[in-house]
């Protein structure tokens, strides 16, 4: 690998940190729609690679050729093609099999293609992370750490695959999807630490123990917040699923606990991440990225009153979890900023 090479390495980088974040949004807008179970199966949808458009293309027909893994509604339950076959002109149960995985079998061409595009972008991001793999060799005998984390990238990409199909399979059980999102922040996480790893590293004035420290806890307050929301999250979408989608004025009507807990979490928030807004500029540290921190903690704040008080308005649910990842994102690369900033510099 030569060095020429290295120059491809952080615009790789950019672009998958660009398409994790896609992947974050298009997760959103699954979950604002209720299309996690558009696709039934995984990796494949209804059995195929490119999903159906209409529902005629899921239904039993005569005379016509299966693959197997092809997968039909009958009587409101899933059936699955063991293998290859034409059917007859009468339907015949021996020639499928029930799928056993959960009992969801409902189509609706809107979710399938949401959930579809969901699953797209994320196969998409793995070409610039295979790439980014491959060229991070480069910088084998100036920074291991490269080509070491870049490998990790590439397990907990697969790794987060794995979790898709298992999300899939238990009927998008809470707890699971929970762990799939937090481990899109860890992915995003590597992937900034690897950006930092290759970025011209400028001194900073000594930072107090103090300082870091409270960094570290905001970093892990944003954690927390983001993982109470999944669970406010789930309770609207039990909600929904009694209520229904009109009744947009009762789904946090009464406010769970939970809820609670999560509003009077953002107090915290803001309040810690003012306090090291003013002590970097009190202390000069020329921690710029801080301005960042504050608009994304405003802009989630109004998003999320904009839920509760105006009643959901299209789109506000994803806004809300995207800025708490772009927030995820500026603070953690703070970190890296206040924690690397011995480090040597890495040769271009």
């Amino acid at each position: 690998m030569t060095s020429s090479m290295k120059k491809y390495f952080r615009p790789l980088v950019i672009i998958s940190i660009v398409l994790i974040y896609l992947i974050i949004i298009a997760g959103a807008v699954v979950r604002m729609t209720g299309s996690g179970m558009g696709c039934p199966d995984w990796p494949k949808c209804f059995g195929y690679y490119i999903p159906p458009t209409e529902e005629a293309q899921i239904k039993w027909q005569p005379n016509r050729e299966y693959q197997k893994g092809a997968i039909v509604i009958i009587n409101e339950e899933l059936r699955i093609a063991p293998k290859n076959f034409i059917s007859k002109e009468d339907y015949n149960s021996e020639n499928w099999n029930s799928y056993t995985k959960h009992d969801y079998a409902k189509f609706n061409v809107w979710h399938t293609w949401i959930e579809y595009i969901n699953r797209l972008v994320t196969v998409l991001s793995g070409i610039p992370i295979l790439l980014m793999f491959i060229v991070s060799f480069s910088y084998w005998k100036t920074n291991k750490q490269i080509p070491v984390f870049a490998l990790i990238t590439i397990i907990a990409m697969g790794f987060q695959a794995w979790l898709g199909k298992v999300v899939v399979d238990s009927n998008l059980l809470p707890f699971r999807i929970t762990i799939h999102m937090v481990m899109a922040f860890v992915i995003l996480a590597i992937l900034l630490y690897i950006l930092y790893q290759t970025k011209v590293q400028v001194s900073l004035k000594k930072i107090s123990r103090t300082f870091k420290a409270i960094l570290i806890f905001s970093v892990v307050l944003t954690l927390i917040q983001v993982t109470l929301g999944t669970q406010v999250r789930q309770y609207v979408d039990e909600q929904i699923k009694i209520l229904g989608e009109s009744a947009k004025s009762q789904w946090l009507n009464p406010p769970t606990l939970m809820f609670y807990i999560h509003r009077s979490f953002s107090v915290v928030i803001v309040l810690v991440n003012v306090w090291l807004y003013l002590q970097n500029r009190k202390l000069q540290l020329e921690l710029t990225k801080f301005h960042w921190v504050l608009l994304c903690i405003a802009l989630e704040a109004f998003t999320g009153i904009l839920m509760y008080y105006f009643d959901f308005p299209f789109l506000s649910q994803p806004l809300h979890l995207v800025l708490a990842s772009l927030l995820f994102g500026v603070q953690f690369f703070i970190l890296l900023e206040v924690f690397k900033q011995k480090s040597a510099m890495i040769p271009s």
